[in-house]
C-alpha cells in the first residue's frame, strides 16, 4: 500500500518529508492494529507494555520508576496504569521490606496467564511477514535506529 494512495497526495517536498510522514502514518497503522488486538482482552497498549516489562523483570520486583524508564510511551502515567492492573488482578503491589518508602510491583499468575493467551508476538510476526522478509524486517529496524541517531 503506497503512502501517496493512502493519504491521497501526489507529491512530497522531499524524500525526507515523505519518510517522516510515512513513519507517522505507520505509527497510526500499528497503533490501530494493537488496539484492535488488545481490546479483545480489555487492555490498553500501555497496560500490555507494563505487563511485558514485569514479566521480563521476574523473579525480581519492579518499582514505578523502573517501569517508567522501560516504557515505550514515555508520556504514560505508570502509577495509574499499575493501579488499573492491580484492580484487574494482573499485578501485585506491596511495600518493599528493605525500604518501607518503596513499593514492589510484580506480575501475578493471572497476568502471566493473560500474556500467554494474547500471543501478540506471533500475530505481529504473521502480519509483518506477509509483506517483509526477515532480512527486510532487520533492515527496517536498523534504519529506524539510524533515523533516531
Amino acid at each position: 500500500m503506497e503512502l501517496e494512495k493512502e493519504i491521497t497526495t501526489k507529491k512530497f517536498e522531499s524524500s525526507y518529508n515523505k519518510a517522516f510522514v510515512n513513519v507517522i502514518y505507520t505509527y497510526g497503522w500499528i497503533s490501530n492494529y494493537l488496539k484492535n488486538e488488545l481490546d479483545k482482552y480489555n487492555l490498553t497498549q500501555q497496560q500490555f507494555n507494563v505487563l511485558r516489562i514485569l514479566r521480563g523483570q521476574q523473579p525480581h520486583p519492579a518499582t514505578v520508576n523502573l517501569i517508567k524508564e522501560r516504557m515505550l510511551d514515555k508520556m504514560s502515567d505508570a502509577s495509574r496504569i499499575v493501579d488499573r492492573l492491580v484492580a484487574k488482578g494482573l499485578v501485585n503491589r506491596k511495600v518493599c521490606e528493605a525500604d518501607r518508602r518503596a513499593v514492589d510491583i510484580t506480575i501475578s499468575q493471572q497476568g502471566l496467564d493473560l500474556l500467554l493467551q494474547i500471543k501478540l508476538d506471533e500475530s505481529i510476526q504473521a502480519t509483518l511477514s506477509q509483506n517483509l522478509t526477515e532480512k527486510e524486517a532487520a533492515q527496517l529496524s536498523d534504519l529506524l535506529d539510524k533515523m533516531r541517531g
